[in-house]
């Protein structure tokens, strides 16, 4: 089979793969239907993620079908259609007793990560039962992809660790896809201003339109002083990181109120300074979090819905062939106006 094969930090290239069999006897094989590129695999490429080891087929989000299963498998047959989530959880360790599905003792986010990904035509899905979602008939498969990953993440790690509450003020720092679906999921709450920063005027642009109260771009502007003349002088009550560097962290804790939350999501690949020396009295709390996926069960039936319209993450589309250049349009987003490729093997 086809498949994205990384080589290494800064390499990459579309290979050919034994297909995947069964392993356990909880495990599924899946021919992937659609999967997407990840900030967070470009996180692996830079060298940032070192549990991912060279020679690993990437990816960790998409939807398919059903191929086989192993004999322990109840609740899949083959043919059945498919979400595939991020994480792997076994359910039955004790941090999946306590809905901590990131650190399961056997899975947790091992797709693309300590085992082969979804950026192929066929993957192998452990704990099949408890990591795969049946898709409805009606549903829009290209849409759900965003379910696999950003939407659960924006919505976890940011809305509901960052604790967005109706009335509240919220910035969020980084304009990406994950910062969207951040800003998407957050409008559940009724929040008062959803302020987006960032440094791409065509991202900012996008957030207005998917519901933004007030967009920043921190090239030209300053981001702190903004911040504070919209919310009274005091800050926001939640600021949420969403890209994975020094500078966005930092300013988070310029943005955030006494009394406030930040949300951190972004993958950080390198030391960022806490500023406690400043913080430490403003009963400030800081939050971090792998994606539980805990959420993806009432996304899927928000998405569903039509809720939330996830199609428009959705900017650019690909076959398998063209991976490489998917990868290089991803990762030139603020050239390209990119926000999530669709991959359809």
């Amino acid at each position: 089979m086809k498949a994205l094969i990384y080589d290494g930090p800064g390499q990459k290239h579309l290979g050919q793969r034994e297909a995947p069999r069964i392993v356990d006897v909880g495990d599924a094989i899946v021919r992937v239907t659609h999967t997407t590129i990840c900030g967070t695999d470009l996180h692996i490429l830079k060298g940032d993620v070192p549990s991912c080891s060279p020679d690993r087929i990437l990816g960790h989000e998409g939807v398919g079908v059903v191929e086989t299963v192993g004999a322990a498998v109840a609740n899949f047959t083959p043919g059945d259609h498919v979400l595939i989530s991020c994480i792997t959880a076994c359910g039955r360790c004790d941090y999946c007793r306590r809905g901590i599905y990131s650190h399961c003792t056997s899975g947790g986010w091992i797709l693309g990560n300590a085992i082969d990904g979804t950026q192929a035509e066929y993957v192998r899905i452990p704990h099949a039962d408890t990591s795969l979602y049946p898709i409805p008939s009606e549903a829009d498969e290209e849409a759900l992809v965003m379910l696999s990953d950003i939407l659960p993440t924006g919505f976890e790690c940011g809305v509901l660790n960052g604790r967005v509450a109706p009335g509240s003020s919220i910035a969020i720092v980084g304009a990406g896809p994950i910062g969207l679906a951040a800003l998407l999921t957050a409008q559940f709450y009724s929040p008062a201003q959803i302020i987006m920063i960032d440094i791409d005027a065509n991202r900012l642009e996008v957030a207005e339109q998917f519901g933004a109260t007030r967009t920043i771009d921190s090239r030209t502007d300053d981001a702190v002083a903004l911040v504070k003349a919209l919310t009274g002088g005091q800050g926001v009550d939640t600021a949420i990181e969403a890209v994975g560097v020094p500078a966005t962290f930092e300013l988070c804790q310029d943005l955030v109120a006494p009394g406030g939350v930040i949300a951190n999501i972004g993958v950080h690949g390198t030391k960022v300074d806490l500023h406690l020396e400043r913080l430490w009295s403003h009963n400030i709390t800081i939050t971090t979090r792998l994606v539980d996926t805990a959420t993806t069960p009432m996304l899927l039936k928000t998405v569903s819905s039509g809720k939330i319209d996830a199609q428009k993450l959705v900017t650019h589309r690909f076959t398998l062939d063209a991976v490489i250049e998917a990868y290089d349009v991803f990762g030139r987003a603020a050239e390209t106006q990119a926000l999530k490729v669709l991959i359809t093997p």
